[in-house]
């Protein structure tokens, strides 16, 4: 991407941020900790997630030795070092304190980011990342972990166009997700158009692709960040391959995830 380019993915990781902040700096005490659809976490959970990813990333973009430590250690217990960290903030933070430093660690981020030379790399726990993709797997992040915390608070979000960044990168990771079930990925692209809210197509791959996904934007979103199950969703493929891909796909690094059971499973 060119420097503008992240430029306004950086733009469109404030405003995320800022609508999650919003959310939840009215909640209650009490609806701090009500269970949100990831197992064993709640509200307060979801933001000590993302203050701890936030930190993390601004260590990878201003200190990489340290960074590789970090590594390390999630390796050490790759099983757990992610709930072990959500824990540890939200056993040791109440709720305003949890706010303010989720606030302070993105901002931090929010700046390095933006002071980074053109063409910067940073290490990650998968590829290196520029500041474009950094950004993107922020905010991607953040819109899923925001709608966890909607989930559980009853609210209702408008989709915006900030979610073209987290279909890119489902689409960018569809290899990944055979890859880390052990599966070899078809070989073919395939096509995929997505609907924006405003009514914008949104295209990926080559158009004369016999293995097709079409849907809406944000459906597809919440497929490919595990968020709902595709029987609850108006994603729709056609070709074998491309159906396959839905009901593994995922946006985010690390193992499969378990997904969300279909509304009828409930």
């Amino acid at each position: 991407m060119s420097d503008a380019a992240a430029v306004s993915v950086l733009d469109d990781l404030r405003e995320e941020s800022e609508e999650l902040d919003a959310l939840v700096a009215v909640s209650s005490s009490e609806e701090w900790v009500r269970p949100t659809p990831a197992e064993r976490w709640t509200v307060a959970h979801q933001i000590a997630h993302l203050a701890w990813t936030d930190e993390v990333a601004l260590l990878s973009v201003t200190d990489a030795e340290a960074f590789a430590d970090e590594v390390a250690t999630a390796m050490a217990d790759p099983g757990s070092f992610v709930d072990r960290a959500a824990e540890e903030l939200v056993g040791t933070l109440e709720p305003g304190a949890l706010l303010a430093r989720w606030r302070d660690g993105r901002g931090r981020l929010q700046e390095a980011l933006r002071a980074a030379a053109p063409g910067s790399r940073f290490p990650w726990y998968g590829p290196p990342m520029g500041v474009a993709s950094m950004a993107s797997a922020r905010l991607m992040e953040t819109w899923a972990h925001g709608q966890d915390v909607a989930d559980a608070l009853g609210a209702t979000r408008t989709p915006t166009g900030r979610l073209r960044h987290v279909a890119r990168i489902g689409v960018r990771a569809r290899d990944y997700a055979y890859y880390v079930r052990g599966t070899k990925p078809p070989e073919e692209e395939f096509r995929v158009e997505l609907t924006a809210p405003g009514g914008e197509v949104i295209a990926y791959g080559p158009e004369s692709a016999p293995q097709r996904v079409t849907g809406p934007l944000y459906d597809f979103c919440l497929l490919v960040t595990q968020r709902a199950h595709r029987d609850d969703l108006a994603v729709r493929a056609v070709g074998a391959d491309a159906d396959q891909w839905l009901d593994i796909a995922q946006a985010f690094a690390g193992p499969a995830g378990p997904g969300r059971p279909a509304r009828g499973d409930r």
